[in-house]
């Protein structure tokens, strides 16, 4: 829908945004109108450059022409149905996913909230039906984000965080240790814990990559103890960080792990997978989704994967993430710039990651800021050198900005 359809002008369109919606997000001041490709278009026309991504999640592009397709051929088919008739894209979705990774068994759901939570039940449900009615516990890592559900808050780490405050108490039953710190996740296992969750890179953490020797370690103390691995993939899954999975990546495999984001392509989808054993739990009546396994959402989900294997569109964002890393590490203020594919973060010297989002905005440059010193960067995946030098130069010119502002206001201070 064009603003010029509706008759409205766009001050008009905010005010009823304003008037009508709960208002949580801070707004860009602009209406996205279209996408396509590595670029947002506004009302009026104008292109930003997109290191959101729609959040990690138009990985093969924005409106992917195939996906596009997908979802209009299967508007002629059905657009809707509920979970008991089987349903061809959600049968070859089911396929595609399980071959791809390595996995048993999967259940599809509407978000990465949702398949973490589908995750817990799971793994708390294996815990009790194997050792016990008291074995639930679940160890994650501190600035860990696993969703906003109550499951799956309660799981993040982040106790004090604005995520948490003013919705305690969270639900028993988890332990936050130290992420990338193994005797640490060993001190907090206790003889009724099932299972250690953790992101494979933590995104909303600071764009922190787990270690080799961390989930290796992980695994092993899993088998040692007879616990679960749980990998949140949310944000990591499919082609993100440099393979079809990070787990894949590092040569780990988890007994459970939950996708979501780039699965769709665009559309609202994710989904936990697990081995046979730990799946074997789910019965019938222990969970369910009216949504989950939507087709709509599966034929799209189909055609975002095949085009993120097809065309190696993970292959592309490690050559493009290790590129951006190093033009990253050329700036001014840098302290570090990190991450795994093309989830990359810088950090700098100074407290100025908001203010360097807002004028890399202005430069029609769209990236994000974690807390008052890192710029997260999640852009699509077919992202090329060309797209990664513009952004290069419109953050130099915001970066040096935002320093100069911070100068002023330290010296007013």
């Amino acid at each position: 829908m064009k603003l010029k359809d509706t008759g409205l002008t766009a001050e008009e369109l905010k005010d009823i945004v304003k008037k009508y919606m709960v208002e949580i997000y801070a707004r860009y001041d602009f209406i996205a109108e279209r996408a396509e490709g590595m670029y947002l278009y506004d009302e009026k026309g104008v292109a930003y450059l997109d290191f959101y991504g729609g959040v990690a999640v138009n990985t093969p592009g924005n409106r992917n022409p195939k996906v596009v397709a997908a979802v209009k051929d299967q508007l002629d088919d059905i657009m809707h149905t509920f979970n008991y008739p089987y349903t061809i894209p959600q049968a070859l979705l089911a396929k595609k996913i399980c071959d791809t990774i390595g996995m048993d068994k999967i259940f599809f759901q509407n978000s990465g909230t949702e398949a973490n939570e589908c995750m817990i039940k799971m793994a708390r449900k294996y815990g009790v039906e194997k050792y016990g009615p008291e074995h639930y516990h679940i160890v994650t890592a501190i600035n860990g984000f696993h969703g906003r559900t109550y499951g799956a808050l309660s799981a993040t780490g982040q106790p004090d965080n604005a995520c948490q405050l003013g919705f305690k108490p969270m639900l028993p039953g988890f332990s936050y240790a130290e992420y990338n710190n193994l005797e640490d996740f060993k001190s907090k296992v206790t003889d009724n814990t099932i299972a250690i969750m953790i992101e494979p890179v933590q995104g909303e953490g600071g764009v922190h990559p787990a270690t080799q020797e961390f989930i290796e370690g992980l695994r092993k103390l899993c088998d040692e103890r007879g616990m679960l691995l749980l990998l949140d993939e949310v944000q990591t899954g499919w082609g993100r960080t440099g393979s079809p999975m990070a787990f894949m990546g590092y040569g780990v495999k988890p007994d459970c792990v939950t996708m979501a984001k780039a699965m769709g392509g665009g559309m609202p989808i994710g989904a936990c997978c697990a081995s046979e054993e730990v799946a074997a739990v789910f019965t019938s009546g222990t969970h369910g989704s009216t949504y989950g396994g939507h087709p709509l959402a599966c034929a799209a989900s189909l055609a975002s994967i095949s085009e993120i294997l097809d065309r190696d569109l993970s292959g592309n964002a490690k050559v493009m993430g290790e590129y951006m890393k190093e033009k990253l590490a050329e700036l001014p203020h840098v302290k570090e710039a990190r991450g795994k594919g093309l989830l990359v973060g810088c950090e700098y010297d100074i407290p100025i990651a908001l203010e360097v989002k807002w004028a890399c905005f202005r430069r029609r440059l769209l990236i994000t800021a974690i807390g008052d010193s890192v710029n997260r960067m999640i852009p699509p995946l077919i992202l090329a050198k060309e797209h990664v030098d513009q952004a290069i130069e419109i953050m130099r010119d915001a970066i040096n900005e935002a320093a100069a502002k911070y100068e002023v206001d330290q010296k007013t201070a």
